[in-house]
C-alpha cells in the first residue's frame, strides 16, 4: 500500500523536508505522484528510504549513498550484511567508550587511578571499515563511470536498462554449455560490451577482459551473477576474454 509523505515522515521520525529534500537531489524519487502533485511512497521506496538511513548512521555522505544506490552491482542483501557487521563493531566500540567513561568519573573522584592509555581505551579514529569496504565492491571509480550517463535518466529509463542486463545474463545464460567462443556466444557477450558502453562509461577491450576476468576473481560478482545460472560468471569471462583478443 503507497503512503504519503507526511505518513512516511511520521513512520521514519524524520521530517517531510527531508524527504522532499532527498526526493529533489534524486537520492529518493517515489514511485508514484497523483494527479494533485503528492508523493506516494511504495514498499520499494521504503526499503531505498531505510537504505539510505542505515548509511547516514555509518556516516556516509549523501552523495555517496546516492552513488552506491545507483551502481548497477549495488546488491541490498549484501549491504545489509555488511552494515549489520559494522554496526555491531560500533556498539563493541561504543560499550568500551562507556566503560572508560565510568572507569573516569571514579577516577576524577579519586576511587581509582588510570593509566594515561586507559583514559583512551574505546576511542578509534581509523577509516570507516564499511566505507573502505564499499569502496572496494561498489569503488569511486567503478561507480563514478557507471552514473556518469545513468544518474540523469528517468526512473523507468533506469528500470529499462536493468531490464535490458537482466535480458543478456539470461540468454548468455542459456549458452553456457557451450563454447564461449562460439557465435551464438560472442553475439550474445557483443550485447553485454555494447551495454557497457552504451551506459556506463567507455570500456576498452582490455578493460572489458579485465571486467569479466573481476566476475570470477572476486566471489560477490559471481555469486550475483550466477544466480542466472551455475557458472554463468566464468562463462561470461571466457567469452569476454575472447572477444577482447579477437577483436583489438
Amino acid at each position: 500500500m503507497s503512503m504519503k509523505v507526511k505518513e512516511v515522515a511520521d513512520l521514519v521520525g524524520i521530517s517531510v523536508r527531508t524527504l522532499h529534500h532527498y526526493d529533489e537531489i534524486g537520492l529518493l524519487v517515489p514511485n508514484e505522484t497523483t494527479d494533485a502533485g503528492y508523493r506516494m511512497y511504495s514498499e520499494e521506496d521504503l526499503e531505498t528510504l531505510q537504505q539510505i538511513l542505515f548509511f547516514k548512521e555509518l556516516g556516509f555522505p549523501l552523495k555517496k549513498i546516492k552513488d552506491i544506490l545507483m551502481s548497477p552491482l549495488f546488491d541490498r542483501q549484501e549491504a545489509l550484511e555488511l552494515q549489520r557487521k559494522v554496526l555491531i563493531e560500533k556498539r563493541n566500540r561504543l560499550d568500551k567508550m562507556l566503560v572508560t567513561i565510568e572507569r573516569t568519573i571514579k577516577h576524577t573522584k579519586g576511587e581509582i587511578h588510570m593509566s594515561n592509555k586507559e583514559k583512551f581505551e574505546g576511542f578509534d579514529f581509523s577509516k570507516n571499515p564499511y566505507e573502505q569496504e564499499a569502496r572496494e565492491r561498489w569503488g569511486d571509480e567503478a561507480v563514478n563511470r557507471a552514473n556518469q550517463n545513468i544518474n540523469g535518466l528517468l526512473k523507468e529509463q533506469q528500470e529499462e536498462i536493468q531490464k535490458k542486463c537482466e535480458d543478456i545474463y539470461r540468454e548468455l545464460a542459456s549458452l553456457r554449455h557451450e563454447s564461449p567462443t562460439n557465435d551464438d556466444a560472442q553475439v550474445a557477450i557483443k550485447k553485454w560490451y555494447d551495454l557497457l558502453n552504451n551506459n556506463f562509461g567507455n570500456y576498452s577491450y582490455d578493460a572489458f577482459k579485465g571486467l569479466g576476468q573481476l566476475y570470477v576473481a572476486d566471489e560477490r560478482f559471481t555469486k550475483n551473477i550466477d544466480q542466472y545460472g551455475e557458472g554463468l560468471a566464468q562463462f561470461m569471462c571466457d567469452a569476454m576474454g575472447a572477444f577482447a583478443d579477437k577483436n583489438q
